[in-house]
């Protein structure tokens, strides 16, 4: 598998061209899309025909993490005759929400094929998809994507308790995961991670490689590093949109 970094920011930065979260990930024969943040839509236009993929999987309900499926749907509706339909699961309430931006019942249904998710495993194409409940929102999941035989790749989405990601994560896995709160601490009430508890989190997990993500302004990316390395043996390190990793 390779996953490609399209967006990696929080819900606001003052990094210019910062997209909200978006990871591809593909192999020769499926491209399933990790959530769709502000701004994504162009990179993933420009790495592959959007109508293509596979499935999109929504980590929760927050706009950093799927807005631009207005810019997605518009694409879907507007650039084919007749309009084409992508497979999307993520929380139960996803329609409802989309409908709410537009302001147009049916506004989310039109273009996509929509599907809860639950503490399970899908199979999509040649990739296997394991689902998690973690502690951020209402509904928020965290997933673990594999191919047959091969290490997988865990990606935490928002999470406020590491140990949530504990079950996921399988000895060798490539975790990518936010780092929101950067060599932390995290505030009270805030419902994400920082160095400290990803360090911690790998180390248990023995997970093969960790990627960090979603550093909010104001954090020393090199300090949270540090950090997560006070803890943990291997290889870490931030990603960045256009970066390529293999799985």
């Amino acid at each position: 598998m390779e996953l490609i970094v399209l967006g990696a920011g929080p819900a606001y930065t003052d990094r210019p061209g910062a997209a909200g979260a978006a990871y591809l990930v593909r192999d020769a024969a499926t491209a399933i899309l990790l959530d769709l943040g502000q701004g994504a839509f162009p990179g993933l236009a420009r790495e592959l025909e959007p109508s293509t993929l596979d499935s999109i999987l929504i980590s929760h309900l927050h706009p950093d993490h799927f807005v631009d499926l207005v810019s997605l749907r518009h694409y879907l509706r507007w650039e084919f005759r007749p309009p084409r339909c992508v497979s999307v699961r993520g929380p139960v309430d996803l329609a409802t929400r989309l409908d709410g931006v537009a302001g147009e019942p049916g506004f989310t249904a039109e273009v996509f094929d929509l599907d809860g998710l639950a503490d399970r495993a899908i199979d999509v194409g040649t990739l296997r998809v394991e689902a998690a409940p973690v502690t951020h929102t209402d509904e928020s999941y965290a997933f673990r994507v594999s191919a047959a035989g091969g290490a997988g790749l865990v990606y935490s989405g928002d999470c406020g308790v590491a140990e949530d990601l504990d079950p996921l994560v399988h000895r060798g896995d490539v975790l990518l995961t936010e780092v929101a709160f950067g060599p932390g601490p995290v505030p009270d009430g805030a419902f994400h991670l920082d160095g400290p508890a990803v360090g911690r989190l790998a180390a248990r997990t023995g997970a093969g490689r960790v990627l960090l993500t979603h550093i909010q302004m104001g954090f020393d990316p090199d300090e949270t590093v540090r950090t997560v390395r006070e803890r943990y043996a291997g290889p870490v390190e931030f990603v960045d949109p256009g970066d390529r990793v293999s799985i």
